[in-house]
């Protein structure tokens, strides 16, 4: 007798049915007669017994991977068994739970069983196709197969499903998932996810049920979830995210409690996908109930160091107040900060709350716990690969043993933070000590990028293309040395400068630095549509700098300074005939008077002292506190130039809510010579030690481009017609021409402010690191001895040393560079006569403008950008007020990265 039990078979109800209807149709064809006759003979009735084969051996057929003996260790039956069709199920859902085999079936025959099989593939490789959002390295990880894995279906399925769940969590609701499978050779395939990741699911309207206090917008406002439209393309909160909907609940909730709602209650919050998937609706039912406001309010203490009454008088809220669950809330948060301040670091402050609904009033108590007062047991600084201990413990404000104070962890805190060597809003933990006593404060640090490598360029009108880059880590080998470089360049100036700064040299708190430095600047104007240099300025030296703090937020730096100054000019164009002696002198006709002034070479020796106050919470991205300081030098210990100069600049910062920081800034300077200078029309202090301002300043002004100057207005026949006679230009004229002389004096005394609010934007500009910025500009720059002009209205004919008339002619140098050269032939090279086009400055008039305390006034807006390639800053500003003369700048930016 021969048993087959097949896999198919067992599985399909439908076959097990139809054997049962044909089994049940024979039987009902036998003949009634039959069975009457046969129960007349009463013959008794023996049933059949059930036969049962013994197992004798067990073999498996189809196996290409595993071992014979490995699959039959998966089964529970055995040679020496009973074979029965129950056997023969169980052998196959033994072999189905191993997630092996793709089908398998069980054959006995006479006691010999066979078990042939067919295995699962393996995966070779997991292919993704059709995943822009999110790219390979984000979707992999949640994909639990993997090559040279087994093939099952359950696996892919619940992949498919993990892969879904991850588009749902960043909103793509209608994204679906293809599971394909490629079959190679040798038993192996290709698993390939093809994926449609539709587009972001938005919220498409807010509604709220129940609400009669406030208006839905009102309501939305205090939501961090927004309504899509074409006004919040930049916010990611548009997006439907389950967490996010759990937490406007609460948002709802904390608004109506500061407002005096104690019942308030979100009954439900339902989110419904469209039939499209590609928006949501969200419905809130609210019930707000009654509106409270404050009974008595008192303060309970245990703590002996406080007075209750006291306390009681100096509370920020009063009877008779509505009811603000965030004012109780800051309440505590003040009350344990001041026991904190008296050592009390686990002071407990419980408030209390007694509501009487038929009043609507509702009593507080503040009960402040006896606490011990607490030591610091221990300081730990954990996570610090780079930085050294030492440079993170110094800006303790406590040490070890010190009676805890939390204004000091707060100082602690800020001082770190101004390093700007670990994360943003870095917190000191407290941790409970190994007595009620103690504690151990933790400064968990995660250091990031302190070097910075920033290039930077512009477009001004009056130097063309300018380039600028630095190179500086203020982490040094991780002691806290800042250590720096920089380098700027442009068609008319060229610096150099190394920096080291040593914040606690000999790891006592005394900072010194060094500054070494070269500097390269050529003025310049423009003349018959060329720009020309006036003069050039070389600038070598050095600073020395100490500091030593006087108090926690005062500090004192004390600095000299060594310059050797160069100032010259092109002889060619600028200087007389020589003399008999062959020396040549400047001219004050062909240059400006101020220029023969400022020409030649001194020494200056300068030392200063500046007074420091600082309260700010960040040195690098400030959001409160305040900052003054004050300079003065003094020039004439040794050297040739003798003055005094003094500088003041204060600064503050305030949060304002709701994300935004309003900053003001001032600052203003005056220099004044201690040499006795009697010479009409020159001022004591030279050029090269005034001060000068326009960007990077003050935004909307270029380069130098505010304050005293000098324009040279040409006198130019009328209508072109030589007959005529000269008139000179106006000096809107002057200015707006290519053709223009102006020269920057620079001024004694200066002032600026500035006003800058940054607005906060969604999260998902924040995230971008977008930091925009609305600000106003307010300064100027005035102050010079008003100097000798000229006017050559008939025009002034130079002589060489020959007394032969000198003409302007163009040419080219050895380089090819086109250039005005002086030459005595009346006639230019194609025999046109240059009588008239005699040495520059021959028919011109000078004017005095700009030298005027009046407020010069510019507005704009600037984006700061923690771009990938680096911190970005670009600023466009409109001018409002500016004095004739001033040079005005519309656009500016700079980009740099960190490393």
């Amino acid at each position: 007798m021969t048993n087959f039990v097949s896999a198919a078979t067992r599985r399909n109800p439908a076959a097990r049915l139809a054997i049962g209807l044909l089994a049940g149709t024979m039987l009902a064809g036998v003949p009634t007669t039959v069975l009457a006759q046969e129960e007349a003979a009463a013959v008794p009735a023996v049933a059949p017994a059930v036969q049962q084969d013994v197992v004798r051996t067990i073999a498996v057929s189809g196996a290409q991977r595993l071992e014979a003996q490995t699959i039959l260790s998966y089964i529970k039956l055995r040679p020496g068994d009973t074979w029965t069709q129950a056997a023969g199920d169980e052998v196959l859902k033994d072999l189905y739970a191993t997630e092996l085999f793709s089908s398998a079936n069980v054959v006995n025959n006479n006691g010999d069983v066979v078990i042939t099989i067919v295995e699962n593939p393996v995966i070779n490789r997991i292919i993704l196709e059709g995943n822009r959002r999110l790219k390979n390295d984000k979707v992999l990880p949640e994909i639990r197969l993997s090559p040279r894995q087994i093939f099952t279906r359950s696996k892919v399925r619940a992949d498919v499903s993990r892969i879904i769940e991850l588009y749902k969590r960043q909103g793509r609701f209608a994204a679906t998932v293809e599971p394909k499978m490629v079959e190679l050779s040798q038993n192996r395939v290709d698993i390939v996810f093809e994926i449609s990741e539709g587009p972001k699911s938005k919220v498409r309207q807010i509604n709220i049920i129940g609400n009669d206090a406030f208006s839905d917008g009102k309501l939305r406002g205090e939501m961090l979830t927004k309504q899509a439209r074409l006004t919040s393309f930049l916010s990611s909160n548009t997006s439907y995210d389950p967490d996010r909907l759990a937490f406007d609940q609460q948002k709802l909730r904390q608004y109506y409690l500061t407002e005096g709602y104690a019942d308030f209650r979100v009954v439900s919050a339902v989110a419904e996908l469209t039939p499209d998937k590609r928006d949501f609706i969200i419905t809130y039912v609210v019930e707000e109930g009654e509106r409270y406001k404050f009974g008595t309010v008192d303060v309970e203490s245990q703590i002996r160091d406080f007075d209750d009454e006291a306390m009681t008088a100096r509370l920020p809220m009063q009877g008779g107040d509505w009811y603000d669950a965030k004012l109780v809330e800051d309440t505590v948060e003040q009350l344990s900060e001041l026991a904190g301040t008296f050592g009390y670091a686990f002071a407990d402050v419980q408030p209390q709350f007694s509501r009487n609904q038929d009043t609507l009033t509702m009593d507080v108590t503040f009960a402040l716990r006896e606490a011990p007062r607490v030591y610091v047991e221990r300081i730990d600084v954990n996570g610090n690969t780079l930085t050294q201990d030492k440079v993170v413990r110094r800006e303790f404000r406590l040490a070890e043993g010190d009676a805890f104070n939390s204004l000091s962890v707060a100082r602690s805190t800020a001082r770190i933070n101004s390093l700007g060597y670990f994360q943003e809003n870095f917190e000191i933990n407290q941790v409970e000590g190994s007595a009620p006593d103690r504690i151990v404060l933790e400064a968990n640090v995660e250091e990031q990028a302190t070097g910075e490598l920033q290039l930077s360029a512009g477009f001004s009108s009056l130097e063309s293309f300018i380039l600028a880059g630095s190179i500086r880590q203020r982490n040094f080998r991780g002691r806290g040395q800042t250590v720096g470089l920089s380098l700027n360049y442009s068609r008319y100036s060229k610096s150099a400068q190394v920096s080291f700064s040593e914040p606690y040299v000999f790891d006592r708190n005394i900072s010194a630095g060094v500054d070494i430095y070269r500097r390269d600047t050529n003025s310049f104007n423009f003349r018959n549509n060329e720009r020309n240099t006036t003069f050039s300025q070389s600038t070598t030296g050095a600073q020395l700098r100490a500091g030593v703090p006087l108090t926690e937020y005062t500090s004192a730096i004390a600095s000299y300074t060594f310059n050797y100054d160069d100032v010259t000019l092109d002889e060619g164009l600028y200087f007389s005939d020589r003399d008999g002696d062959g020396i040549a002198t400047c001219d004050p006709i062909r240059a400006s008077r101020y220029l023969c002034e400022a020409i030649g070479q001194r020494t200056s020796s300068i030392v200063g002292l500046t007074l420091n106050y600082n309260t700010l919470n960040s040195r690098l991205r400030p959001t409160s506190g305040e900052t003054i300081s004050w300079t003065t030098e003094l020039a004439g210990l040794g050297g040739d130039v003798k003055y005094v100069r003094s500088r003041a600049r204060a600064g503050k910062y305030w949060p304002v809510g709701a994300g935004f920081i309003f900053s003001i800034t001032g600052e203003g300077g005056w220099i004044r010579s201690l040499e006795d200078n009697n010479v009409a029309g020159q001022d004591d202090v030279r050029l090269t030690d005034r001060f000068f301002l326009g960007e990077p300043q003050m935004r909307g002004f270029d380069i130098r481009g505010v304050g005293p100057r000098i324009v040279r207005l040409q006198y130019l026949n009328e209508d072109g017609d030589d007959t005529t006679p000269l008139v000179p230009q106006t000096i809107e004229e002057a200015l707006a021409s290519d053709n223009r002389v102006d020269d920057a004096l620079g001024g004694k005394a200066y002032y600026l402010g500035r006003a800058e609010l940054e607005i906060p934007l969604g999260s998902g500009a924040r995230e971008m690191g977008l930091r925009p910025s609305i600000f106003l500009d307010v300064g100027s720059l005035f102050s010079v001895t008003r100097p000798v002009l000229q006017d050559y209205p008939d025009g002034l004919q130079a002589t060489d040393g020959d007394g032969n008339l000198i003409y302007l002619q163009p040419g080219v140098d050895d380089e090819g560079n086109d250039i005005i050269q002086a030459v005595t032939n009346r006639f230019a090279p194609d025999g046109t006569e240059n009588e008239r086009n005699v040495i520059a400055g021959t028919f011109f008039k000078e004017v005095f403008v700009g030298d005027s305390p009046a407020p010069r006034i510019s507005v704009g807006i600037g984006v700061n950008w923690n771009s990938p390639f680096g911190p970005f800053r670009i600023d466009v500003s409109h001018v409002l007020k500016k004095q004739v003369g001033d040079d005005t700048k519309t656009f500016s930016f700079n980009v740099g990265t960190q490393f």
